[in-house]
């Protein structure tokens, strides 16, 4: 398994942007598929976005709601995974959690079962 650590969460007002940044440790680090899910009390985590590629692409997917506002991204030689989020609404605010699982195969990255490794988590509050 891959170690995460999140940071970047904080409180910002609504229509502000902000970057979560999750660093991994491991050497196999590009090995993985990497997601981004957040909860708030008492809802279950839900997924916000994954990314993952192969030799010639790389592949985002996004949930519906999300798309537009929501971009994720990796570097591979700094280990780390991102989440920029943009015009930020209250409703966005939740526990934001990275993820990591391995690449290939015929995962569903939108699920949480396709992941084996989870971060300690971030706070993002959004006020109106």
């Amino acid at each position: 398994q891959v170690q995460l650590v999140e940071s970047g969460g904080g409180l910002v007002q609504a229509g502000d942007s902000l970057r979560l940044s999750c660093a991994a440790s491991g050497r196999t680090f590009s090995s993985y598929a990497m997601g981004w899910f957040r909860q708030t009390p008492g809802k279950e985590r839900e997924f916000v976005a994954a990314i993952t590629w192969n030799a010639i692409t790389t592949y985002r997917r996004y949930a519906d709601s999300l798309k537009g506002r929501f971009t994720i991204s990796r570097d591979n030689a700094k280990n780390t995974v991102y989440l920029q989020m943009n015009s930020l609404k209250p409703e966005d605010t939740a526990v934001y959690y990275c993820a990591a699982g391995r690449a290939g195969g015929s995962r569903d990255y939108s699920l949480r079962s396709a992941y084996d490794s989870w971060g300690q988590g971030t706070q993002v509050t959004v006020s109106s």
